[in-house]
């Protein structure tokens, strides 16, 4: 038996906003798009690298302000990519943790909070 990754699902409540945060700002890209019918709300998935995220307009998927904490290899080159261009809605600083490492964290348009750190290297046995 083993577990595999998690997908969080994470509420939007304005289409366009999501979109301009998680492709224009974060660089992620719309895998795919689901709609029941036309005027229903979005659910859609976004990738960057390994990170897949769910971004629902529904009522009953989730609660906005959620909190997620995404690994990566260099948390100070996404911030240095991120703080080029220049977004409007958010300069996001990198800051050291009593716990040890580096995280950036960013509240997207519907109050969820993402933190991106550094992942640790992986241990040989």
């Amino acid at each position: 038996m083993s577990l595999g990754t998690v997908t969080p699902i994470l509420r939007i409540f304005d289409e366009g906003m999501a979109r301009e945060f998680y492709v224009d700002f974060l660089g992620f890209q719309i895998d795919w798009e689901h709609r029941f019918e036309d005027g229903m709300p979005l659910y859609m998935q976004v990738s960057k690298d390994g990170c897949l995220l769910h971004l629902s307009g529904h009522f009953g998927d989730c609660s906005p302000g959620a909190a997620i904490r995404i690994a990566t290899t260099d948390v100070d080159a996404y911030q240095s990519e991120l703080i080029d261009k220049q977004y409007k809605h958010a300069r996001p600083g990198v800051k050291e943790v009593p716990w040890g490492g580096r995280e950036m964290s960013i509240k997207d348009p519907a109050g969820n909070t993402l933190t991106f750190y550094n992942r640790e290297p992986e241990i040989s046995a």
